[in-house]
């Protein structure tokens, strides 16, 4: 069977996440700036290989103070640490619309193995022509791992942010030619 190339609808695509806050809440952002990779057997994606390289300079958070915060050393580092990435070692089929999609991170220099759920949403051609194929993403990562240490306590007990990260993502690749 054939391979087939898969890339990123960036404008029909988005990658977020959520922290606890004040052990209360969450904080939600999102990165404006990746791209994503795959390649299939045919249109088949049990067995795709994925790569996503995601700028952390693009991150948003809806406050400009918090994401100036986020970009320097005590978060991203991303004057010296420009890409974080991605690169798929497994997917395994959970059923026919899920599967588990194994791979490893590496933010600022440090790379992690990861699973994320990815839910296969379909595959549809647009007016255009064009062959897309769309997926929701969800995982969970601990900052701590991959060396993002920063917190403050607070006065009543606890601490001002939370170490898991709650990673989502809505993900549509186009057919390459």
């Amino acid at each position: 069977m054939s391979t087939t190339k898969w890339s990123l609808d960036l404008s029909h695509s988005e990658l977020g996440f959520k922290i606890k806050h004040l052990m209360i809440s969450n904080v939600t952002g999102k990165f404006t700036q990746f791209d994503v990779e795959a390649e299939t057997a045919g249109e088949d994606f049990a067995g795709a290989k994925v790569v996503a390289n995601i700028n952390p300079a693009s991150i948003d958070t809806s406050n400009a103070q918090r994401d100036e915060h986020l970009r320097n050393a005590d978060f991203f580092g991303v004057e010296n640490h420009p890409n974080m990435k991605f690169v798929s070692t497994k997917v395994e089929k959970v059923d026919d619309d899920t599967f588990n999609l194994f791979g490893d991170l590496t933010i600022k220099e440090t790379t992690k193995p990861v699973k994320l759920t990815v839910e296969n949403n379909g595959v549809a051609t647009d007016p255009w022509g064009n062959v897309k194929a769309g997926f929701s993403i969800s995982g969970k990562i601990n900052r701590k791992d991959w060396g993002i240490n920063y917190n403050a306590a607070l006065e009543t007990g606890g601490v001002m942010l939370g170490e898991e990260l709650k990673i989502q993502g809505e993900v549509q690749l186009v057919k390459q030619a």
